[in-house]
């Protein structure tokens, strides 16, 4: 699974590397953007390409799947987003830990029992949907003020979209897939 490996550090450096806040303009939706592709793209190729990472962070996928809520959920509360936006150890902290918590909810949902993989997969299509909602059913820019820029509600909003079509079909597709190969393997 070479090419997992490579992918996954392609993915990374895009990530970190390219301007991506002049190529796209808009701060939330380049933030949805990178913590996407860190946590439902970058983490299982990598997961998947370099079985070293699966030992290293896989064991625990429920723990794991608890850590990534509350590190998703987290860095979205206004304060630390806000952290995250306006200062560098802020937004490294916010990074390294999106990747961090990416690669546990992979290693462990992809080196536990298949069922046990397809449920810590299918809770975080679950609540990453939720949060992606919310940020798209807004009716304010929650970050605006903390951040100190001009509102841009419909930034936000894209954002939240970002969330739900890039993380809500990758954590479900992968979940479902778990599952259906227990029930391959299930006798006739």
């Amino acid at each position: 699974m070479r090419w997992a490996a490579i992918s996954g550090t392609a993915v990374l450096a895009a990530l970190w590397i390219l301007p991506l806040d002049l190529l796209i303009g808009r701060a939330f939706p380049v933030h949805m953007l990178r913590h996407m592709g860190l946590v439902a793209v970058a983490a299982p190729l990598l997961v998947l390409g370099l079985p070293r990472l699966a030992a290293l962070f896989g064991g625990a996928p429920i723990l794991a799947a608890a850590a990534e809520f509350a590190v998703v959920w987290g860095w979205h509360l206004p304060a630390l987003h806000g952290w995250a936006r306006t200062t560098h150890p802020g937004f490294v902290a916010e990074q390294a830990s999106f990747l961090l918590v990416g690669l546990a909810v992979w290693a462990g949902a992809l080196t536990a029992p298949p069922l046990a993989g397809a449920g810590v997969l299918l809770l975080t299509s679950m609540h990453m949907t939720a949060l992606g909602a919310l940020l798209t059913l807004a009716q304010t820019d929650v970050y605006s003020e903390i951040c100190r820029t001009v509102p841009d509600l419909t930034g936000q909003q894209a954002g939240g979209l970002l969330m739900l079509v890039i993380g809500t079909p990758i954590y479900l597709l992968a979940g479902l897939a778990r599952v259906a190969g227990t029930l391959r393997e299930q006798p006739a």
